[in-house]
């Protein structure tokens, strides 16, 4: 049966730390895109990057917005208010608010907004001690990418949820974690194989 898609707008970081870039954002997503949901990110740079990471140049510093990587990742984060004042516009809007969370301050912060569902990165999806918490202190959805994930860690995170017995408030995403991805390295036929293993056993599987 014909199922209409859920879309979601990726802002990402791509409001260059200027929250009425990130208000246009919003607002170009839903009225002009008319895409179901826009979702931004939320990092702790300081507990996820270590001191070397942090104090380390930004691998391309032509577009850098500090003089070290995590100035630069600390220039791009909105405040918990700054994002409450993003889910308040949003629903002015007329679409969903989300935000990846990169980490447990991140998750601890976002959750406490309860937003309709937060997303899990490819990059800290075996992140299993964020994971735990979100399933037993929030709870919406959560959306969990597979990219940079092996068969094995995918069952490992599957079977997590259905420990908590959460696991009908999650939704896959087949990913390959490239940005952009060559259309040949989109391996579109992967939902296929994750239809066929976890269709039965989350919410829903998406790309």
């Amino acid at each position: 049966m014909y199922k209409k898609p859920y879309v979601i707008a990726e802002a990402g970081c791509n409001h260059m730390g200027d929250m009425e870039i990130a208000h246009d954002l919003i607002k170009t997503a839903a009225y002009f895109c008319k895409a179901d949901a826009i979702k931004f990110q939320k990092r702790c740079p300081k507990e996820l990057l270590t001191q070397e990471q942090y104090n380390a140049p930004h691998p391309n510093p032509v577009n850098s917005y500090g003089d070290s990587y995590g100035a630069h990742r600390e220039y791009l984060e909105f405040t918990l208010e700054q994002h409450a004042q993003l889910k308040e516009w949003c629903e002015e809007a007329g679409i969903t608010y989300s935000t990846s969370v990169w980490d447990m301050t991140s998750a601890k912060e976002i959750s406490s907004l309860e937003p309709e569902f937060i997303k899990i990165p490819s990059a800290c999806n075996t992140h299993f001690e964020m994971l735990e918490w979100l399933c037993d202190n929030y709870k919406g959805e959560i959306q969990l990418s597979f990219g940079m994930t092996s068969h094995e860690e995918e069952e490992m995170i599957v079977k997590l949820f259905e420990n908590k017995g959460r696991e009908k408030d999650l939704v896959l995403f087949n990913c390959t974690s490239g940005y952009p991805v060559p259309a040949n390295d989109v391996c579109l036929l992967e939902i296929l194989r994750m239809r066929e293993l976890y269709e039965n056993r989350v919410k829903a599987i998406g790309f």
